[in-house]
C-alpha cells in the first residue's frame, strides 16, 4: 500500500510517500530501456520529512544531491539506497557551513538548482546553502539551459557580450547550438533588437542572389556543400569586417541562418531557374534541335529526354540522378544517339570522360569511339558541362578542358589533382 504524504505538486520535485508503514523518498530520474522514466525509492525519518515540509532549499539540495546516484543506477540497474540514505543527515539536518562541505565532495546536478531559482553566484563560489536563499517551487527550464550553455562556452574559452548573446537568442541557438536557427526577434531585449537587426542585414547583403541547390550526386534532399560553404564564406567575411568586435559563435549562428534560409529558397525553385544555367530551350545550336536524349547509369537504369516535354534535358537529367544515385551507382551518362555522340560523369571520381563516335560499325566491324576524360570541381562545374553538352554536344566542351586521351596520363593527373586538394 503506497500513500503520499507530501509533495510540492511543482514539476519533479520529489514527494515523501507512506509505503507499508515505512516513509520513503519518491523522485523520477533517469529513463528505462524504453525511454521512460524511472522512479526511485528509498527510506527516510520523521525528522528528516519535518525539514522536507518546511525547507523548500533543503529539499532542493537533497534533490540535486541524489539524482547522481539515480544517473548511476542507469537503465535498469537499483538506486544505492546506502548511500541516498547518507546523504539525508547530512543534507537535511547539518549546519549550512558542513552542507557547503558535503557538496565540495560530492557529485551533485547544478542543473536543478539552477532551475530553481539558485543564486549563480554562490554557487560559482561554493556556497551552495546561501545560494538557496532565493530558491522557488517552480523551475524554470531555460535558465538552467542557458546557465549549462555558457558553461559549455566557458570552457571553450569563449565569453558572449550583450549583442552577441542577442545574436544566439534571434536565431533560437543560444541554448541549442545544433538546431536549425530561425527568427525570433521576440527573443531578444528590445533595446538589441535594432543592433541586431543591422547585422542581419549586413549578412543578407553579402548573400543576396546566392544559392544553395540540391547535388542530386548524393541524392534529392542532398544539400549541395560547396556552394554552402561559399554562402558562409561570404556572410563571415562582411559581418567580420562591419563587426570585428563579435564572437565567432554569434558570427557563426548568422552565417548558419542564412545558409538555411538560401538553402530553402533554391530547394523551392524549380531546375530550370537555376541563373547560372542556360535555358535548354533556347538559342541556335541548343538542344530545342535535338528530339531525343538517352540517360543511363551503371545499375543499368535507362531514360530518354525527348524535345517539347515540361521540362529542360538538363533538369530531367538531374532529377533521374537524384531518384537513382548511391554509394555505389556514381556513374551516370547522356547519349545523343543521333549524333553518335556522349558524356560520362564519374562523380567517385571527380571526373567526366566525352565520347564521339568516329567510325560507325559497318559489316560485323566494332564501331570506332574516341574517348577524352577531364576533371571536374564540385557540382556547378559538372551543371557547367551537362548544359553545354545538352546545347552544343561534345564540341561545346573544349573551352572546359584539357581533355586527355590517354588513361594513364588522366590518371596521374587525377592523383596530383587529388594530392593537390
Amino acid at each position: 500500500m503506497k500513500d503520499v504524504v507530501f509533495t510540492r505538486n511543482s514539476g519533479w520535485i520529489p514527494s515523501v510517500i507512506s509505503e507499508d508503514g515505512e516513509l520513503k523518498l519518491m523522485l523520477g530520474a533517469g529513463a528505462d530501456a524504453g525511454h521512460q522514466p524511472r522512479t526511485f525509492t528509498f527510506p527516510i525519518g520523521e525528522a528528516h520529512l519535518a525539514v522536507i515540509r518546511e525547507d523548500l532549499p533543503r529539499h532542493l539540495l537533497l534533490w540535486s544531491a541524489v539524482l547522481p546516484l539515480c544517473d548511476a543506477a542507469g537503465t535498469t540497474g537499483p538506486l544505492d539506497e546506502n548511500a541516498a540514505v547518507a546523504l539525508l543527515d547530512p543534507v537535511l539536518l547539518s549546519s549550512p557551513a558542513d552542507v557547503d562541505a558535503l557538496f565540495r565532495h560530492i557529485r551533485w546536478d547544478r542543473s536543478r538548482l539552477v532551475a530553481h531559482g539558485a543564486d549563480i553566484g554562490l554557487l560559482d563560489r561554493g556556497q551552495v546553502y546561501a545560494a538557496m536563499r532565493s530558491a522557488t517551487g517552480t523551475a524554470d527550464e531555460e535558465r538552467a539551459r542557458e546557465h549549462h550553455a555558457d558553461r559549455r562556452r566557458a570552457e571553450r574559452g569563449v565569453v558572449l557580450g550583450p549583442l552577441d548573446a542577442a545574436i544566439l537568442r534571434y536565431t533560437g541557438q543560444y541554448t541549442h547550438e545544433a538546431t536549425i536557427p530561425r527568427r525570433m526577434p521576440d527573443a531578444v531585449d528590445a533595446a538589441l533588437l535594432p543592433e541586431v537587426m543591422r547585422v542581419i542585414a549586413t549578412a543578407e547583403r553579402a548573400c543576396a542572389g546566392m544559392r544553395i541547390g540540391v547535388d542530386p550526386r548524393r541524392g534529392r534532399r542532398a544539400t549541395d556543400k560547396q556552394a554552402w560553404d561559399r554562402v558562409a564564406t561570404a556572410v563571415d567575411t562582411a559581418v567580420r569586417r562591419a563587426y570585428p568586435g563579435l564572437a565567432d559563435d554569434a558570427v557563426r549562428t548568422v552565417s548558419f541562418l542564412m545558409c538555411s534560409e538560401t538553402a530553402d529558397r533554391s530547394r523551392n525553385a524549380p531546375e530550370e531557374d537555376d541563373p547560372e544555367a542556360a535555358d535548354d530551350h533556347a538559342g541556335p545550336g541548343g538542344s530545342a534541335r535535338r528530339t531525343v536524349l538517352s540517360f543511363a547509369d551503371e545499375k543499368g537504369a535507362e531514360t530518354k529526354w525527348l524535345k517539347g516535354g515540361p521540362r529542360g534535358a538538363s533538369a530531367e537529367f538531374w532529377q533521374f540522378v537524384g531518384d537513382r544515385s548511391a554509394a555505389d551507382n556514381q556513374v551516370f551518362a547522356i547519349e545523343d544517339e543521333e549524333r553518335g555522340e556522349g558524356i560520362q560523369l564519374h562523380f567517385y571520381a571527380d571526373s567526366i570522360a566525352r565520347i564521339t563516335t568516329v567510325r560507325e560499325g559497318k559489316d560485323g566491324a566494332d564501331p570506332e569511339f574516341r574517348v577524352e576524360y577531364s576533371l571536374v570541381d564540385g557540382l556547378d562545374a559538372y551543371r557547367t558541362l551537362v548544359h553545354a553538352f545538352v546545347r552544343g554536344g561534345c564540341a561545346a566542351l573544349e573551352p572546359y578542358g584539357p581533355w586527355i586521351s590517354d588513361v594513364d596520363e588522366f590518371e596521374r593527373a587525377r592523383r596530383r589533382g587529388r594530392d593537390a586538394g
